[in-house]
């Protein structure tokens, strides 16, 4: 069986190295975003993979299916990047990846303190000498509501984590888990804006999530409300998150993601000008901390993206159950 990896990473390498020896296959790596430029490069090939970067659309789903490419796995979780209706269309099998939820739940637990502590203000003032103070004042989260929409196994873990804080902890699903109400009070998405002196998103990106953080949203919470974003960037409207730290509705924002990111996170940009222009002007604020799409970046995520990618696609091609199928 051959394989050809697309947007491969460094970090990535030891893991393929592995899986090609252990199952048996050829696999060729590249760095490479996969693109109908040069779908050409997978002619040969029994099977394909990407992370989130790759546009899988109709047209590179058809080209995929013309090359003879019988499979697809993206090695991420989220897969709408991927024309599954294509898929089906052209007889492509796609199926995707999963780590475990501890690294992106610490993660948040990390911005959440970082932006109640001032964080960004302490840092750059230790840079420059300035000891003072004045401004860094921060508050407890035991005197705090914690607020977590999507109780997935992200939103579970991140609100097993926020147990042992003592703070109140509220949780919107539309799936409720009894898991979860031994730590927190399920509540409806209204009266999560309005108690919640910290709200967190782990909820997927669909129609009904697109941008539900959004003007209207956020005049309904409280005010100096902390919002932290380690989902998806589209779950958020960036114009309202701006006007609301203008205007000090929002007291702080820690976001991992970000809309129309692509081309930017995980690439070096530091001497290029940024076209989004949303970023660059949000990303000046004292009380807003963001960081490059990196929440889930351990090791244990690494491995386990790349070993579930490739046994996915062995599956798949074998015509055998796979636990990640998409179609």
């Amino acid at each position: 069986m051959k394989i050809h990896a697309y947007e491969v990473r460094n970090d990535e390498i030891p893991y393929f190295n592995q899986m090609k020896e252990k199952l048996g296959v050829e696999i060729t790596l590249s760095p490479e975003c996969l693109s109908m430029e040069n779908l050409e490069s997978t002619k040969g090939y029994d099977a394909v993979t990407t992370i989130g970067h790759s546009q899988m659309t109709k047209e590179v789903m058809k080209g995929l299916s013309e090359n003879g490419v019988k499979a697809y796995a993206t090695r991420c979780i989220g897969y709408n990047h991927i024309d599954l209706e294509a898929a089906k269309q052209y007889g492509v099998r796609v199926c995707n990846a999963t780590y475990g939820p501890n690294g992106v739940a610490d993660y948040t637990l990390m911005l959440i303190l970082l932006c109640l502590r001032s964080y960004k203000q302490a840092l750059w003032r230790r840079h420059v000498n300035d000891f003072s103070l004045t401004g860094l004042q921060g508050r407890e989260m035991k005197d705090l509501v914690v607020g977590v929409i999507g109780t997935g196994r992200i939103g579970e873990a991140v609100i097993k984590n926020l147990s042992g804080f003592g703070c109140r902890i509220l949780a919107y699903d539309v799936y409720q888990k009894e898991s979860v109400k031994g730590y927190g009070d399920y509540v409806s998405l209204e009266k999560l804006y309005e108690e919640s002196d910290i709200i967190t998103l782990h909820a997927p990106l669909q129609d009904s999530t697109y941008r539900m953080i959004n003007e209207d949203s956020i005049k309904r919470m409280k005010d100096g409300v902390v919002l932290i974003n380690c989902a998806r960037g589209e779950l958020m409207d960036i114009d309202a998150l701006i006007k609301g730290i203008e205007e000090e509705k929002i007291g702080a924002l820690g976001m991992d993601v970000f809309e129309n990111e692509e081309g930017i996170y995980h690439h070096d940009r530091k001497t290029d000008i940024l076209s989004n222009r949303n970023m660059a002007y949000l990303q000046q604020f004292k009380n807003v901390v963001m960081t490059q799409h990196m929440a889930f970046y351990t090791d244990a995520a690494v491995k386990s993206m790349v070993i579930m990618a490739l046994e996915g696609i062995v599956s798949m091609v074998d015509g055998k159950e796979c636990s990640t199928l998409l179609v």
